[in-house]
Formats: C-alpha cells, structure tokens, sequence
C-alpha cells in the first residue's frame, strides 16, 4: 500500500471538439467555477475534428483566472520540445503560473507520420522522449551557463539559448504504462498520468514499484513523483460497478485509490456539465475529507498507517483573515507537535463582523463545552484530528471567498472589455449568471455534504464519548439545519436574479446572510469542538 502523502486536487478532462468551439470554452470555465484545480485537453493535433490544443489552452487561459491547465498528454512528436519548452514557459508566465506539462511518447503512428512526423518502435520512443525531457528542462534553466546542447538520437540541439524560465516550476507528467517509460518517469519525471480504462488490475501497484526503484536508484524520493489518474465512470442511484453508482462510492473508491496507490489527482473525463459539478460537489470534498480522516488516524507516531504520510484535509487553505496555524496535519506546519504537550491547535476565531441585518439565531444563547484539563498532553495523533476539522473548514472559507467574488463580478459589468459587443452582450450576462447559479449551487451542496458527515458520523461519538457535550452538539444540529434554510434563500435569490432584470441586490443580501451564519457557526464549532476530538478522536 503506497500513501505519498500529496494535497489531493481534482481535474476535468475535455474532448476539444472543433464542431462548437465555445463549448469546450464554457466547460472548463464551468469547471474553475465551481472549484476543479486542474483542467486538461486532449493533444491530437492530426485529429482534424479538434481544436489545436496549445491555442485552446492559451484561450481558456485568458478566460480564467485559477485554475491550472495542461495538454493531456502532449503528442511530443508533432511538437519539436525546445519549441514546446518556450511554449509552455510562455503561457505559464503570460498565466500566472498555472501550466503543467503532460507528456507523452506518442501513438497513432500513421497519423502522425500523415502530419510529417517520424514513426518510432516503443523503444524508441522511450528514448527520444528522455532526451525531450534534457531539452525541455535546459530551456528553462535559464542560471546555467552557456546553450542549451542536447546531441542525441531523435533530437539534437546545440547551443541555442535559455528561457525563458517558467513562473513556477512546472510539472512535467509522463503518460506511461509500459516498464520502460514507467522506469523514465521515476528517474526524470514530476508525475506519472495513466488512465484507469487502460490499466488492469494490479497495474497501479506494480507501476509504483517500478517507478519508485527508478527513482531510488536515481538517488530522488519516490514521493517527488505524483500520482495522477484520468478516469471515468456514471453517476447513478443505484451502484453498479466500479464508478457507476452515486456520489457516496465514488468517494469511497477514490479515497481507497488514494490511500492504496497513491492517487492524489484525479481527472474526469466527461464533457457532461451536469457530471461537472456534482463530481466537483459531491465527491472531492468527500474524497478529502475521508482521506484526510485516515491520514490524521493513521499517518503519526502509534498509527498504523505504515507509508502513509499526515497531510492537511484541504490544501493551501487558508482562514478568512487568519493564517492557518502550523500543527501536525497541515502541510507546510513547524513541527511543533513533534512530542505529547498541550494542546496547540488554534481554533478560527469570530471577527464579529456582519453584513446582513437579520439575525437567524440568537449567539448569545449558546451552550459551552467542559473546559479543557489544563494538566493533559496531546500527541500529534490527538491533535491532528482536531486540525482537520479546521482545515476542511479553511476549505468551506475559501469557497465563501470566491462566491463573493463571482457576485461582485457579475455585478460589476458581467462582461469584459474585448466582449463588449451589443449583439453578444446579452448572451454573455446570461452566461455569467448561469455560471455563477451553477457554482452557487455546488456550494450550497458542498456545505450541506460537510453537515451530513458531521451528524451522522462524528456527533454521535463525540456525544456517546462525553455526555457533557451534549447542549453543544444539539444546538450545532439545530444551526445546521438553519444553515439549510439559509441555503435554500440563497437558491430562491438564484432564480430571482437569472429571471429578472435586476436581481442583483436580493443576491447579495442573501449570499451576505450566508457569509454570517456560516462564518459565525464555523468559528463556534471549532471553539467547542477541537480540544475534544483530539481529546475523543474522530471515530
């Protein structure tokens, strides 16, 4: 069982058909809208049904502000790498720094040979794909002295200069599946992308332990490669294999993915908005939070998670207007907790502030917890429970966050300056709002997802544990059920704002109730509840 211990994120896989150009566009604005990191196009540029993939990435670039892009994987013999290497730095700086770089050795021979490309064995493939990757990353080693000098096989570069540098350090993923590129991408690659629908039983398995000999025998840490995984599947009421069934399953089957192989990234292959946002409402935040819970259980001294390693429930989130503390379980923490000693996670506190003049609940009235033993120690284990729940409400912050931003964008303009047309103009407010009704719809999903889990899993250990709990966790379920009503305010300020011509401020006012029921609520909860989950566990 392999746990590299990676954030988890979550990609789409898009089909870049040419016959409506804007659609693949929609999808994956659609896709940042409602909170995927990743977005990724097939590359097939002998495919004349498709869109060419590097200028579809560098127009939903300009169109997006968030989420990372990557070809899926690039078809490396119709694009020479030192050209590519600049092409990618290019859009990563032009981006902010949100290119990744799929690779992969090629396929369809005779069509790539049709567009001027040269037919290669496997193994040769393998090779020029090696020397590729020399290319690509002398490119963007712009310290290094003198040109870039690469005199192999297939390609052959010599003294050409560097850079441009990407903005970030750009990952560079391998499509592998066979012992020779698997080999290659431990030796050289950032990460391994595979597609489930290729792969038979045990492939993962024995992929990782190829690729992990590779990197040791490389002198790198296996856990310097990620894992990534395209897959897809049916949603359905009823389960009916493998990712066909609800959206309680997929959870549980990639977090088994996860936690077994390694998986953190998972891209879905649907061009189904509907597929979109349910995976991206449903299953991520269930999948976090599972796999969360077992490294927080399993990872830490006295676990028995053996390679799996403790890692906050969402990555990089971060606390409205607080620094997210540095314990065991988030990524990047001081170590701090490295033995038993008090108990250190800090709890998000209410600012007071609040925008919206109803009130939905009285917070006077509510109840408080046993105060803490101020003589007991906490082990990392102890506290690295209490973090998660602080770090997946960071998460449940940070969407607040760009809900709020989607508000203020819509009514700011709804349009930018190059679309400004009066005969699209129309469309494009259309388009913005149904946008913003699809990610405010998630949302309300993704929080009510989080409540669920809370009442039925871990109030009724936390009650059974310590029954002074109880008035807390009572009125925690009472909030949450009132945070519904507050949702379904949100839904009915929806369809007032897509139906009339200025809905706008009924919006507002209803997402500003949200942000002060949720935000208060959040804070009460990790008040109350942190010292005794590290105290109880979370079951």
């Amino acid at each position: 069982m392999s746990d590299y211990g990676h954030p988890l994120t979550f990609g789409a896989f898009l089909t870049p058909g040419n016959a409506e150009p804007g659609r693949v566009v929609g999808l994956a604005m659609l896709a940042e809208q409602v909170g995927f990191d990743l977005v990724t196009f097939q590359d097939h540029p002998y495919q004349p049904a498709f869109l060419d993939t590097w200028t579809l990435m560098s127009f939903v670039a300009a169109r997006t502000g968030s989420v990372r892009l990557a070809a899926n994987v690039t078809n490396l013999p119709l694009r020479p790498p030192a050209v590519l290497a600049r092409s990618v730095a290019s859009l990563d700086l032009l981006s902010g720094g949100r290119v990744e770089l799929g690779l992969g050795a090629g396929a369809f021979w005779e069509a790539i040979e049709a567009m001027g490309g040269r037919r290669l064995s496997p193994g040769q493939g393998v090779r020029a794909l090696a020397e590729a990757i020399d290319v690509i990353r002398q490119v963007w080693d712009v310290d290094a002295r003198g040109g870039v000098r690469v005199d192999g096989e297939f390609h052959r570069v010599v003294g050409a200069k560097r850079g441009p540098a990407p903005a970030h350090d750009v990952g560079i993923w391998l499509g592998a599946y066979k012992p020779r590129m698997l080999a290659l991408t431990g030796q050289r690659a950032d990460g391994w992308l595979p597609s489930l629908s290729y792969l038979q039983p045990g492939d993962l398995d024995r992929g990782n332990t190829i690729i992990d000999d590779a990197a040791r025998q490389a002198g790198r840490d296996p856990a310097d490669v990620r894992r990534l995984l395209n897959i897809t599947g049916r949603f359905a009421a009823v389960g009916r294999g493998p990712l066909d069934g609800p959206a309680e399953q997929w959870a549980e089957e990639l977090a088994d993915l996860a936690l077994s192989d390694g998986i953190s990234t998972f891209v879905l292959g649907s061009d189904d908005p509907e597929d979109l946002r349910r995976f991206a409402a449903e299953v991520a935040p269930a999948v976090r939070e599972l796999v969360a819970g077992e490294r927080a259980a399993d990872t830490v001294p006295g676990g028995t998670g053996g390679a799996r390693t403790a890692t906050g429930g969402t990555p990089g989130g971060t606390r409205a207007g607080v620094p997210t503390s540095a314990t065991a379980g988030s990524p990047g923490g001081s170590g701090r907790l490295a033995g038993a000693g008090a108990f250190a996670v800090v709890p998000t506190p209410d600012d007071g502030v609040r925008r919206s003049a109803i009130r939905v609940w009285d917070e006077t009235t509510r109840p408080t917890g046993p105060a803490p033993d101020p003589a007991r120690t906490y082990t990392p284990h102890d506290q690295a429970g209490a973090q998660h729940l602080v770090d997946v409400h960071d998460g449940l912050r940070a969407e607040l966050t760009r809900l709020y931003d989607l508000v203020e964008q819509v009514g700011a303009g709804l349009v930018d300056a190059g679309t400004a047309r009066s005969h699209i103009n129309t469309m494009t407010i259309r388009q913005n709002k149904w946008t913003l009704g699809t990610y405010c719809e998630s949302y309300c999903r993704a929080v009510t997802t989080h409540h669920t889990l809370e009442d039925r899993g871990i109030f009724p250990h936390l009650r059974h544990g310590d029954a002074r709990l109880a008035p807390v966790l009572d009125r925690l379920e009472q909030e949450h059920h009132a945070i519904h009503d507050v949702l379904e305010r949100v839904d009915r300020a929806l369809v007032a704002f897509v139906s009339v011509s200025d809905g706008m401020a009924e919006l507002r006012a209803a997402v500003d109730l949200l942000s002060d029921t949720l935000l208060s609520h959040l804070a009460y909860e990790e008040r109350e509840l942190v010292e005794p989950i590290a105290r109880l566990g979370l079951n």
